[in-house]
């Protein structure tokens, strides 16, 4: 045998000098190790998988109409003549639950009728159990009252009979007559809801008996002091005054929501003239009424930028609902009623401002109008109706 040949039998080296070309041998496979010392690797998250789940609960829940709600706690507080506090945020809590589990609430009760009308919701569409809704209806039901009951007796008083009318509208309510109606009622307890928390918590925390709100040095009682001869507590004087004070508020909010929950009705078939008409007629009204409001007798008359502001909020809440509300007038159309629909729930977002501005709060109206880009935003992902 050749030495060269010798060698490479030897050493296993391939000779550089006209040999051919030996084989690799294949790579030595290195099992990965776990950092965790649990043994094997952990799997990838499906993150594909996750952002689906997610998406399904934000279409249960519809979370772009979320922005249309802290508004109402903002607007009870401005109505009462006061500046937000710890009570308005435990409100805003408390309603955003409370809304939620209306809505988890009303797929669940609906789940049967959007099987063949809307067969691409979330639990018909298997998205979302049937058990997992409706245990989530009944946690943030449970949320919301126990944060009403961190602002007083009087807030819990309030928000347990919104709860109530939330659960008998989605129940039972919203295929009578009188549905239309529980809608524009919790919207109208919602409003209150806000006023009350807002007064009883400074009566509590304050001990004053006067209170003036941010803007404008305007000025309510709250009977802090205790009423006659301090017979009745701080509490209770001043949640038994917001009723009267933030009541024309709360029902300008509330006969808007009538008129939207009364289109709303004809949203999956469409077809329907004079709900639209109605709602049109309704929202004009509303306008005029925020428009022609005037400080109570011994507030100071409005600066000249609560003039201005006022009319500005009042056009935007007339372009935000009147517009989508004629277009369903003229074609009674299924979409056309339902952007309808939900241009009337984007709407309350500037009569909330509106509300606010007229009650001597022209900061807190910009402030709540500062939600509309966000819903707006939101809206284009995920349907607020």
């Amino acid at each position: 045998m050749r030495p060269l040949r010798l060698l490479t039998a030897l050493t296993g080296t391939p000779s550089p000098l006209g040999t051919r070309p030996q084989t690799p041998a294949a790579p030595v496979r290195v099992a990965p190790v776990s950092l965790s010392g649990a043994g094997g690797t952990a799997p990838a998250p499906d993150r594909p998988r996750a952002r689906a789940r997610l998406r399904a609960w934000a279409e249960l829940l519809r979370v772009s109409a979320l922005f249309t709600v802290p508004g109402d706690a903002l607007a009870g507080a401005a109505a009462a003549g006061l500046r937000p506090g710890r009570g308005t945020a435990l409100a805003a809590g408390a309603s955003l639950c409370l809304y939620e589990a209306g809505m988890a609430l009303n797929d669940w009760a609906d789940r049967e009728e959007d099987a063949v009308d809307r067969p691409h919701r979330p639990i018909p569409s298997g998205r979302v159990a049937p058990g997992a809704a409706l245990a989530a209806a009944g946690a943030l039901t449970a949320a919301g009252l126990a944060l009403a009951a961190r602002a007083g007796r009087p807030a819990l008083a309030v928000a347990s009979g919104l709860a109530a009318t939330v659960w008998a509208y989605d129940l039972h309510l919203k295929h009578t007559k009188l549905g239309p109606a529980a809608m524009a009622s919790a919207r109208t307890l919602d409003l209150l809801l806000g006023a009350t928390a807002t007064v009883a918590t400074m009566s509590a925390e304050g001990g004053r008996s006067v209170a003036t709100s941010a803007e404008g040095g305007r000025r309510v009682a709250t009977s802090a002091e205790g009423g006659r001869g301090g017979a009745t507590s701080p509490a209770r004087s001043a949640a038994a005054h917001v009723p009267s004070a933030a009541l024309p508020a709360a029902l300008a909010l509330g006969a808007h929501t009538y008129a939207v929950t009364a289109v709303s009705l004809h949203e999956a078939h469409g077809g329907s003239t004079r709900a639209p008409l109605a709602a049109l007629a309704g929202v004009a009204g509303i306008g005029a009424a925020v428009l022609r409001g005037r400080p109570s007798p011994g507030e100071p008359p409005r600066t000249p930028a609560e003039r201005l502001l006022l009319p500005a909020l009042v056009a935007a809440y007339l372009r935000t609902s009147g517009v989508p509300v004629l277009h369903a007038a003229l074609n009674p159309s299924p979409p056309l009623t339902q952007r309808a629909v939900g241009g009337g729930i984007r709407a309350m977002i500037p009569l909330q401002a509106a509300l606010t501005a007229r009650a001597g709060a022209p900061l807190g109206g910009l402030a709540v109008m500062g939600l509309v880009p966000l819903a707006r935003a939101l809206s284009r992902k995920v349907s607020p109706t």
